[in-house]
């Protein structure tokens, strides 16, 4: 019994003094997007703001493929030192409903760190539809219930689970038509094969600018300052309507509280400097500061509501 309590005692000593000197390596951002994507840039600025603000480098490493579950199941499966952690959007709650099994627990296997932001998405129509507002697109789909097609990057993205969700609450029928390119997509949906995209606002401003694009309504609580003039869904006629893809910062559990809490300190401090806040604006992201227990909590009535639309859809990826 005491050798047992003296190699207690030898290795609570050591990590209490690993985390007095943490981090003393390289920390690892594992993201589940691909290079490029809103989630890639949001894991490479916050890696540059906290290695500058920690004295130590933090690496991105991108693990895209299969929703997101490649990259969750490598953090899910990596020592809980605080070295490596996993930057995840909407996927993270959609999947445990999605896929008929995961390699992973998405609630035992992970600690929340941080919400880092949130992104709403437009209503865009055609030209080719002829619609101008919300009400009209509606009226339109009530009247030829399955006419309108929409678009989406694949079977259970947010793009696809908004789609439904806006269809569901303003009693209509709409055709999912999935894409693996996005180049694909919006060729089509410029030459009028697709008629409506639900997509992110970035993705369609400079072609709203243009007039290529109809935006009839953001799919926030509140008007977005880069379409100021375009009104929320609930505004424009389907009341309690809201929805984002959320952008979140989580580590393998059994992290230690003391890495938890710096990690999500260093998080806040990143989103109150101006330079992140603008550009996240340019990006249609709204930055958020909820942490910790609060954030775990709201993954977990994300992955309930989300569920929701998961199974009235009938998607399956598995």
């Amino acid at each position: 019994m005491r050798t047992l309590a003296a190699v207690l005692l030898a290795a609570l000593s050591t990590l209490l003094h690993s985390q007095d000197n943490y981090p003393s390596r390289p920390i690892r951002f594992i993201s589940t997007g691909s290079p490029g994507t809103a989630l890639d840039v949001l894991s490479r600025m916050y890696a540059d703001k906290i290695s500058q603000r920690l004295g130590q480098q933090v690496v991105v490493e991108n693990r895209g493929g299969a929703g997101g579950t490649i990259a969750s199941q490598a953090v899910a499966k990596a020592p809980a030192d605080g070295y490596t952690f996993l930057i995840v959007n909407n996927a993270h709650a959609i999947n445990p409903t999605l896929y008929a099994s995961l390699p992973y627990d998405t609630l035992k296997d992970f600690a929340g760190v941080a919400l880092l932001a949130d992104s709403p998405a437009v209503v865009a129509a055609s030209p080719e539809l002829g619609v101008k507002t919300l009400q009209e697109l509606i009226a339109l789909a009530k009247r030829k219930p399955g006419s309108i097609n929409y678009g989406s990057g694949g079977v259970g993205t947010s793009v696809h689970i908004v789609s439904e969700y806006f269809a569901a609450q303003a009693g209509i029928s709409l055709v999912h038509v999935p894409y693996k390119q996005m180049g694909e997509l919006n060729s089509d949906f410029m030459s009028g094969r697709i008629q409506l995209v639900l997509g992110p606002i970035v993705f369609h401003l400079p072609h709203i600018r243009a007039g290529r694009h109809v935006p009839l309504a953001v799919t926030s609580t509140e008007r977005v300052p880069l379409l100021p003039d375009v009104p929320t869904v609930a505004e424009a006629g389907v009341p309690g309507f809201e929805y984002g893809t959320r952008y979140g910062l989580i580590a393998p559990a059994h992290t230690p509280k003391a890495v938890l809490d710096a990690a999500a300190r260093e998080v806040l401090q990143a989103n109150d400097q101006p330079d992140v806040r603008e550009r996240m604006a340019s990006q249609g992201l709204v930055p958020k500061r909820m942490v910790l227990a609060d954030f775990d909590a709201f993954v977990r009535a994300e992955i309930e509501k989300l569920g929701r639309i998961v199974k009235a859809s009938g998607a399956k990826a598995n």
